[in-house]
């Protein structure tokens, strides 16, 4: 994988953790680096429970990686206030 294609993933790994993060009641504590590492890894999450659906932008099939990443920003507000909390 060439650096350019890397980098542009990596920017559209991070437009769907900022799309999916408006959309479930949570934050992602970062910047573009922690939004770029949850879109990356709910892209990996979404791709392998939805399998690779609807249109894709710089080999990230969108519809999953949004999906994926909006359950991982869910799932790290959810367990980052309870432990915030105690």
């Amino acid at each position: 994988m060439a650096i350019l294609s890397f980098i542009l993933f990596l920017f559209v790994a991070a437009a769907c953790a900022y799309i999916a993060e408006r959309m479930v009641p949570g934050s992602i504590p970062g910047g573009f680096l922690t939004s770029a590492i949850v879109g990356i890894i709910g892209a990996w999450i979404g791709g392998n429970m939805m399998g690779s659906i609807g249109p894709s932008l710089a080999g990230v099939s969108l519809l999953p990686a949004i999906l994926g990443s909006a359950l991982l920003v869910f799932l790290l507000s959810f367990f980052s206030h309870r432990f915030h909390r105690a």
